[in-house]
């Protein structure tokens, strides 16, 4: 087996499956010479039992010149779309094409212009060159046709049109190795030498036989590892936590116990796993552009890195999304008390949470992100726990606890959106960050800290179940004065590119718990 198809092989098989081909085809006619080798590569691969998929360039809709100031202004066409996710499908790379005094033909030249961009393929870095590749883990193999002799080709021009893709676009990406095969002179060539290449074509192609892994159970594994990213896991215990203060303050302790308490939380993960995968779809633009993506920003990644498609993402939320409310019926039944209020409490949460992103709606698009997922999982979550035990509707109970959780939620909502901005605001998605600016979205976020603390100690002083917040009022005050003089050093840092904030990130999604599990604790 070649040394450019073996590292592709090698990690298909250590994730148990057919090693993935995109081989890419960039001769502008499909009858020719390129053409047949393309075919009988193509063929070869298949049987061989890889799983391969094709870009026919001419048969492609793009515009051919970049006509914006930067690449990442100019929209990206449907065709496009669909290689950028090809290209981060795929373990190895074929690209099929004549050379043409010395390089490849304009049509290629043309596709990689408008398909390799920052954030996609490469970002800016601190390294020698000071750019890093965005596409590395993939192999390439060059098959191309030429009419001037391999001597010459290789020593007279020392391979231009070899270098130029091996080195200078595909290296640059961090594709690698890149294995050249030329065909030539062709026009020398008779019927008999050109069956031959032909062969050697499809001979390349059979290289991937026994590359399926015959492992389903790493295959399993390897599909619900990306399942697990896509869902977000770490996310989730504050919905938890809010809807379990919400549904204490009503049933009390006994709550925790019922069966209606397990079945609706099920129903809300699965109602915001459905929101995370539509996310996920709607902000593939911005993801693939995104250069800062970390643990608490920037998507799971699931989609822009090839793991799971966009069909399958969709599927799962529409799914996600009924099964939710078919286990909401079912608490219909099992609920201690009517259940009129709590599901019309659920249903408003629903229709804010899957529309954070949803279109045409899409909240987080229109600078209205922040405030929704501080409302839905601040108030909203805590409101229909609080129900579902017979809360009374009018009770400013479950306000006066959900109103400090709120603002707690909003600085880290905030703060997220920080390593993103320059991705969100290319593909036009409206942040705080974005629409205001970098220091003011920081100065949001720090009022927000203060507002939550000045909420948490005005909720104790009315006594009754707000005065759940006294034991931690202490670690408030001391935890946001912290995260406040985190976000002054922020403000007062020397404005520049987008980067990634982790340790700030963690430090304000460490200031939430003390607004749930506090007062949860409190109340048990």
């Amino acid at each position: 087996m070649d040394t450019a198809v073996k590292p592709a092989v090698d990690g298909a098989r250590a994730g148990g499956r057919a090693p993935r081909v995109l081989l890419i085809f960039g001769h502008p006619r499909r009858k020719s010479l390129c053409g047949a080798l393309a075919d009988a590569y193509a063929g070869a691969a298949r049987e061989a039992g890889a799983d391969l998929r094709r870009l026919d360039l001419a048969s492609m809709a793009f515009a051919r010149d970049v006509v914006a100031p930067s690449i990442n202004d100019q929209a990206m066409e449907p065709d496009l779309r669909a290689a950028e996710e090809a290209i981060l499908w795929a373990d190895h790379l074929v690209l099929v094409y004549p050379t043409w005094w010395g390089t490849y033909p304009a049509l290629m030249k043309a596709f990689l212009d408008r398909i390799l961009r920052p954030g996609f393929a490469f970002a800016e870095s601190g390294g020698l060159t000071g750019f890093e590749g965005r596409l590395g883990g993939r192999t390439a193999h060059l098959i191309t046709t030429m009419d001037t002799p391999g001597p010459v080709y290789r020593f007279l021009y020392v391979r231009p049109g070899h270098n130029a893709m091996a080195r200078a676009t595909l290296g640059f990406c961090g594709i690698g190795p890149v294995r050249v095969t030329a065909f030539g002179p062709v026009r020398k060539s008779d019927a008999a030498q050109r069956d031959r290449w032909i062969a050697r074509a499809a001979k390349e192609g059979a290289a991937l036989r026994g590359a399926a892994g015959p492992g389903r159970t790493r295959r399993v594994l390897g599909l619900a590892g990306a399942w697990l990213r896509a869902v977000r896991l770490q996310f989730y215990p504050m919905t938890w936590a809010a809807y379990a203060l919400g549904a204490v303050a009503a049933g009390g302790a006994d709550a925790l116990g019922a069966a209606a308490f397990w079945t609706v939380y099920a129903a809300l993960f699965l109602i915001e796993a459905a929101t995370v995968f539509v996310n996920e779809i709607v902000d593939y633009e911005s993801d693939i552009c995104n250069a800062n993506a970390g643990p608490f920003n920037g998507g799971s990644r699931v989609l822009a890195d090839g793991a799971l498609s966009r069909r399958a993402l969709a599927r799962a939320a529409l799914g996600c999304f009924v099964a939710g409310w078919a286990l909401a019926a079912v608490a219909a039944i099992l609920a201690p008390a009517p259940a009129l209020p709590w599901l019309a409490a659920l249903a408003a949460l629903s229709v804010l949470a899957i529309c954070y992103t949803l279109p045409p709606v899409r909240l987080s698009w229109r600078t209205l992100g922040e405030l929704d997922v501080a409302l839905t999982h601040g108030v909203g979550v805590p409101v229909v726990g609080f129900l579902l035990f017979g809360g009374a509707p009018a009770s400013a109970l479950p306000w006066l606890l959900g109103a400090p959780l709120a603002l707690s939620i909003l600085p880290a909502i905030a703060l997220a959106a920080l390593p993103d901005r320059d991705a969100d605001a290319a593909v036009g998605k409206r942040t705080l960050a974005v629409r205001f600016g970098a220091r003011p979205a920081v100065a949001i976020a720090a009022a927000a800290v203060v507002l939550a603390a000045a909420a948490a100690v005005s909720v104790s002083l009315r006594g009754s179940g707000g005065s759940a917040f006294a034991p931690v009022l202490v670690p408030i005050l001391l935890h946001g004065a912290l995260l406040v003089w985190l976000l002054a050093r922020l403000h007062a840092a020397p404005p520049g590119p987008a980067r990634r904030i982790d340790g700030i990130l963690v430090c304000a999604l460490g200031y939430m718990v003390w607004f749930a599990v506090g007062p949860l604790l409190y109340l048990l």
